[in-house]
């Protein structure tokens, strides 16, 4: 800020410089004082030498390199010497300093040793430098008292001094700032959290710029500290169309320089997998790097599903997609690359030069400096950048100490609650307060500076001061005022819900008009939303619409699977949700620790198909020993074992190679279930029925597999597949087996559709009949393979058949009508759709009556065993 007035009053020949900077220039020969990115790698190397008397054992924890630059950095200003204290950790401290300036650049001085090679030269302070100023500092830390009055000695020095600063040292001209009218009255406010208050303040800045009563660059918010309010100005300041100068940095996390970093330590830090790496490739494309060098379709042909947790993996995967497609090759680029990343956190480097670069590579390497590379989740999170926003024409959010060195007219102090503002004073963790006392170490503490820089900027606030707080913290809890709070006035307290003198956005706008908001077509249907939510009748939000809609149509015209009518008949209004609307829920992208229930159900089918496939046609699964089965079995579980982690999810090696072997032991209880004595039987496993025309699946089946299967009596077709067919030689007879997985039904007698929920064996006879010649006589059964295997046969099939016809039909005329009601399985845990219902209870009590009322006919199917 004080360059840009120098530019606007033409000031020419003026040098603006921190106190290092004029310390260098006296020095001369091109030094400077050190910096956080030359002192880092140098702490890091001597606390790798080891050979310390009290640090040896913590020396290779993270967070030392900072914690040991921040002391030194503490005794430097506060001009101690550690050579001269005779203490052991001080001594240590000392060693760090000496191995850690040897390593320095010739030019790169420590703040002690560049103050003493400025006095050294300060004879030439006329030529070099000429009369100085010192413009609003209300500090000079003490390594620089001495040359600042050996410089009064030579030069004329003047101190432009903000009332409170600290001058009894200085030996020169302290001269009195022009003092401006404060503002007449403080305006003191509370918030309900620190989100609120980022609200409110970014109302008063709208409300200061339309009203034109201030400008940008007048405007400043401040606090303390900025960490509990950083993200929610970032967020909300482009919905303000406010420009706002973050002086103290943004987050490198919310560029996509930032983001490089992060995809590429979450890849290190975790390991690889699918969606890592994806992502990783999605942002460092367009860098000039090795990823540039994959083909177009690479991630068209590797499996989405497969969480490929380790490089063998993604080995077997590139195989498998170079058999697939012979023109796609990847080997010579992928692997390489992927290898490197299998290195984890030890490869960082060097995954850092192959992947990052320009910005990217800056922020990785301010985030390597100060800690080890498995610190980087945290040390990613606390780089910030420079913000090229020009302070200059912005609206100010910035440290108070930044706002006292550059106060503006209107000023809005946010966090003034009792622990946050004046701050606390910690003890250092390298040199606590029984080896160095605080006074000596930190002689400008942090209390006493928040409190001085209170000060400072209420006085400088000449139109306008609003002092802010929360009454609760981030975490929920009650907050109180801070004692900076005593002298001002009464306390305004602002509610969340209330309506603003002036909106920060147009979502803010329409918030406080709902007249207005009444009219935006999202809004409008969101009310009617909340007000039929309220209504006991039942209403389009609740699943009536107009009949014989097309959308209906379209979903029962469609071949339905077991899966597709069991949601038909048990949860019509979900059945139009998924069917109709093509909603689904989201997928799990990462690796799991167990499978669903329905993915191991699809396992064990998938091992019992392999398995009888195996052993079909000869030496035939029905007359195949057991011996000849189990060994069978194992090679399907091997190929199971290494190829589901290429196409879907799975735990991680060890869990899924038990899970494999749990459900190998309840394939093997199905398999050893025959029960088949007559010679010639044949048996199919996961045999396909009613699939679509291009479909037809090859190999040696008892039936076109493309021929469609209807329920009698309605406009439904089916497609599926058989979990298991034994079909007589004669042909006259077969029997079809759903094996079930889960646990065992409390009710085991007399269970024939169980209100819908068993569908699957009646309709597998229902395939059997339509499929096959005769018709043949088909005995249908549950089969259920936890612990003791338990058989279930279907008594009356031509009965089961009946009911399901006339529940499907009941069911698709309700759809027809326009009611789509819930159904009993819709609040089930399982249920993938539960999470579009209303979350409170209150809305099925309130709906429950309407709702039994539309699914009356449907009901006493649900309640049939």
């Amino acid at each position: 800020m004080r360059r840009l007035a120098a530019a606007r009053a033409s000031e020419s020949g003026l040098q603006i410089l921190t106190l290092p900077q004029m310390a260098a220039r006296l020095a001369g020969g091109f030094t400077y004082a050190v910096t956080a990115e030359q002192m880092e790698p140098g702490i890091q190397a001597a606390l790798d030498e080891g050979g310390f008397a009290e640090l040896d054992h913590v020396r290779q924890l993270p967070g030392m390199t900072r914690a040991v630059a921040r002391a030194l950095r503490k005794a430097w200003d506060a001009d101690i010497d550690l050579a001269e204290i005779e203490v052991e950790r001080v001594h240590d401290l000392a060693l760090i300093e000496q191995r850690m300036k040897a390593r320095l650049p010739s030019a790169a001085l420590t703040p002690p040793d560049l103050r003493n090679a400025a006095r050294a030269r300060v004879d030439h302070a006329a030529a070099l430098l000429g009369p100085v100023w010192i413009e609003r500092l209300s500090y000079v830390a003490p390594v620089w008292r001495p040359l600042v009055n050996a410089l009064s000695r030579v030069v004329r020095v003047a101190w432009q001094a903000p009332d409170g600063a600290d001058t009894a040292w200085f030996e020169s001209v302290v001269e009195p700032l022009v003092k401006l009218q404060p503002a007449a009255e403080w305006v003191r406010v509370s918030c309900a959290d620190p989100h609120h208050e980022v609200i409110e303040a970014l109302r008063w800045v709208r409300e200061l710029l339309s009203t034109g009563r201030a400008k940008s660059s007048d405007i400043a918010i401040a606090a303390a500290s900025t960490a509990a309010w950083d993200d929610h100005f970032l967020a909300l300041a482009g919905d303000a169309g406010v420009r706002m100068h973050f002086s103290h940095g943004i987050p490198a996390l919310s560029t996509r320089d930032g983001q490089r970093c992060a995809a590429l330590a979450d890849v290190l830090l975790r390991g690889l997998s699918n969606e890592r790496v994806r992502r990783l490739v999605s942002l460092c494309l367009g860098q000039g790097c090795a990823v540039d060098r994959l083909p177009e379709n690479w991630l068209s042909v590797l499996p989405r599903g497969a969480t490929l947790p380790t490089l063998v993996d993604w080995q077997r995967a590139l195989e498998a997609a170079k058999r697939n497609l012979p023109t796609f090759d990847t080997g010579n680029t992928l692997l390489p690359f992927l290898a490197l990343l299998a290195k984890g956190p030890v490869g960082a480097a060097e995954a850092a030069d192959a992947l990052l670069r320009g910005r990217s590579k800056h922020i990785w390497q301010a985030a390597t400096r100060s800690a080890p590379a498995h610190a980087l989740e945290l040390t990613l999170r606390q780089t910030r950048l420079p913000d090229e926003t020009d302070a200059g024409d912005s609206v100010e959010w910035c440290p108070a100490a930044d706002l006292a060195a550059a106060p503006r007219p209107w000023v809005r102090l946010l966090g003034l609650t009792s622990h946050a503002w004046p701050r606390r004073l910690a003890d250092d963790p390298i040199l606590p307060n029984h080896i160095v006392t605080a006074a000596r170490l930190d002689p400008d503490p942090v209390e006493k500076a928040d409190r001085r820089h209170f000060a400072v900027i209420a006085d400088a606030a000449s139109e306008g001061l609003v002092l802010s707080r929360s009454r609760r913290n981030t975490q929920g809890g009650r907050v109180g005022p801070s004692p900076l709070l005593a002298r001002s006035t009464v306390e305004r307290s602002l509610s969340r819900e209330r309506i603003p003198e002036h909106a920060f956005s147009e979502a803010d706008r329409l918030m406080a008009r709902p007249e207005e908001a009444a009219g935006v077509e999202q809004i409008k249907s969101a009310l009617r939303c909340w007000h039929n939510w309220h209504r006991a009748s039942l209403t389009a939000h609740d699943g009536s619409f107009n009949a014989e809609h097309p959308v209906i149509r379209r979903a029962l015209e469609r071949v339905q699977s077991p899966t597709s009518l069991q949601r038909l008949l048990r949860d019509p209004l979900g059945f139009v949700w998924k069917y109709g609307l093509a909603w689904g829920a989201p997928q799990e992208r990462e690796q799991p620790l167990t499978i669903a229930a329905d993915e191991f159900g699809k396992l064990v089918h998938e091992l019992l198909r392999r398995a009888v496939d195996a052993l079909e046609p000869v030496p035939g699964y029905a007359a195949a020993s057991d011996r000849e089965t189990e060994t069978a079995l194992q090679v399907a579980v091997e190929v199971v074992r290494e190829t589901w982690p290429l196409e879907q999810p799975v735990p991680p090696r060890l869990l899924w190679s038990n899970t494999v072997d749990h459900a190998a032991r309840m394939a093997l209880t199905g398999l050893l279930l025959k029960e088949i004595s007559e010679p010639g039987t044949r048996s199919w496993t996961e045999l396909p029925f009613g699939q679509a025309r291009g479909l037809d699946v090859a190999g040696d089946r008892p039936w076109d597999t493309t021929v469609p299967i209807e329920v009698p009596g309605t406009p439904i077709r089916i497609q599926g597949t058989i979990d298991r067919l034994d079909l007589r030689s004669t042909g006259f007879a077969v029997r079809v087996t759903d094996y079930k997985t889960g646990r065992r039904p409390k009710n085991l007698n007399g269970i024939v559709i169980a209100g819908g929920r068993e569908l699957q064996r009646a309709l597998y006879a229902l395939a059997c009949r339509q499929l096959l010649s005769g018709p043949p006589r088909v005995v249908a059964r549950l089969v259920y393979l936890i612990d003791e295997p338990l058989v279930l046969p279907l008594q009356n099939l031509d009965d089961a058949l009946a009911q399901i016809s006339e529940f499907v039909g009941l069911a698709c005329a309700t759809l027809q009508r326009g009611i789509a009601v819930p159904g009993p399985d819709v609040y089930l845990p399982y249920n993938d759709l539960r999470l579009a219902l209303p979350a409170s209870p209150g809305y099925e009590r309130r709906k429950r009556a309407e709702f039994a009322k539309a699914a009356s006919p449907l009901s006493d199917f649900w309640r049939a065993r």
